[in-house]
């Protein structure tokens, strides 16, 4: 079935009106502001407009919707020039640009490619904040693991773990393990250590999931883009030119759900959007799937705890196990550019290293965010766009956690794989590279 095309763009002035009362009437909510998120929106509600066959689906017909639009469409997630790596660049460089530009990942330009190779050549992957603090966390465990007892109750130096004087029952933190303690001061010595400061980026490309990456180019759709950001939990996805050589776009599930965001009140998104969450099978993650941490245990356990766990964070509970606050892996750049007076992380706690970085930040980040099964879709999308957060906790009437949802887990929810779509290219699986860490 061919849908219609003629797509909306800035409403057209009627007699009578001024530009923003004619623009009123047709952006969602009424708002007299446009975006052009916002007239993706539009543009997909003309094409549900048209498909009005009553045999197709609520998800049919947004999976009909999304294929009829191109990724070229998606607006411009960063500014006027791409931020990216160099592959020479060392950990701590990487660690300062991404800190500076306020950004969790960027891809990394191959110094050694010709000025004229493809993207596949100039770029050899994309380094994030999550990759770097895994591979650091490795580091720290091997590092750990083979000191000798002599060597680590020298480096745990008055650390004792008796429960004597000077013990670790004098701080406020719960008691390390000797690994613990051992990897807590393996990893503290990292960020000033030469290791940190000569590793390049390329050293640690093992890790990277794609080589280079997975990338669209501007003919695919949004069906194949929501699809790689959900069921194939591709975090960002570059859109690349082919002529060029060069990255033109970057994708994010972030993106996604800001222009999901935008589209509050058009006809397509309310049918999608009123659901609860309980009505589409939200949330995914059920409470004994959850990896959580006292308030008073060591901060870095909760790193290792996703390190582990392979999640993307965790949150942290009171004496009472009430949710608090929530730490994620992206905040290790809190740890990694603290100042060597901070890097005690056999003593720092995940509540006094939630409250310093906070402190020097100047951030929201790390309070949690908390919803109720109750709760429709729609209130979560703006909820998570307006405080910049990946996942909400979901919790029951006396305020314990009852799951988890991520932006994932949305996307998730408004398109499906029809069947043959990728053809084999994943063959069922989601690949890994067998040296991956992350």
């Amino acid at each position: 079935m061919q849908a219609r095309r003629e797509i909306r763009t800035r409403p057209e002035q009627r007699e009578g009106d001024d530009v923003s009362t004619a623009f009123a009437a047709e952006t969602p909510l009424g708002s007299a502001r446009w975006s052009p998120e916002a007239e993706i929106g539009m543009r997909v509600e003309d094409i549900w407009d048209s498909l009005d066959q009553p045999q197709l689906s609520r998800s049919d017909k947004l999976n009909s919707c999304f294929d009829a639009i191109p990724v070229s469409s998606f607006p411009q997630t960063f500014g006027s020039q791409l931020v990216d790596i160099p592959s020479d660049a060392t950990l701590a460089e990487a660690v300062d640009i991404l800190s500076r530009n306020r950004i969790n990942g960027a891809p990394v330009r191959n110094m050694e490619a010709p000025e004229d190779a493809s993207w596949i050549d100039r770029y050899i992957g994309i380094v994030e904040f999550a990759g770097i603090a895994v591979w650091l966390l490795h580091q720290s465990e091997a590092s750990a693991a083979a000191l000798g007892a002599d060597e680590l109750a020298a480096k745990l130096g008055t650390v004792t773990l008796d429960g004597g004087p000077g013990s670790a029952k004098e701080h406020k933190a719960a008691p390390l393990s000797e690994a613990e303690g051992a990897v807590a001061e393996a990893f503290g010595s990292l960020p000033s250590s030469e290791l940190f400061r000569k590793t390049k980026v390329k050293d640690i490309s093992g890790s990277f999931r794609w080589a280079p990456f997975l990338a669209l180019q501007s003919s695919d759709t949004f069906l194949t883009m929501l699809l790689l950001l959900s069921k194939y939990r591709m975090k960002s996805l570059p859109v690349v030119d082919i002529g060029e050589g060069t990255i033109s776009n970057i994708i994010t599930q972030a993106a996604v759900v800001h222009m999901l965001s935008e589209c509050v009140g058009l006809s397509w998104f309310e049918d999608w959007g009123t659901k609860k969450l309980s009505e589409l099978g939200l949330p995914i993650m059920k409470t004994s799937r959850l990896v959580k941490v006292r308030e008073d245990e060591s901060a870095l356990k909760a790193f290792r705890h996703m390190r582990k766990r392979g999640v993307g964070g965790v949150p942290v509970v009171d004496g009472a196990d009430k949710p608090v606050g929530s730490i994620m892996i992206k905040d290790v750049k809190h740890l990694l550019t603290a100042s060597e007076s901070d890097r005690d992380y056999r003593t720092l706690t995940a509540k006094e290293f939630i409250a310093n970085a906070r402190q020097s930040s100047g951030e929201k980040q790390m309070s949690i965010i908390t919803c109720t099964r109750g709760d429709t879709v729609k209130d979560i999308i703006l909820r998570l766009d307006a405080e910049k957060r990946q996942r909400v906790y979901v919790v029951d009437e006396e305020g314990n956690l009852d799951g988890l949802i991520t932006l994932r887990d949305i996307i998730a929810k408004l398109v499906y794989e029809p069947p043959g779509y990728f053809g084999d290219f994943f063959n069922g699986v989601i690949p890994m590279p067998q040296n991956s860490r992350v």
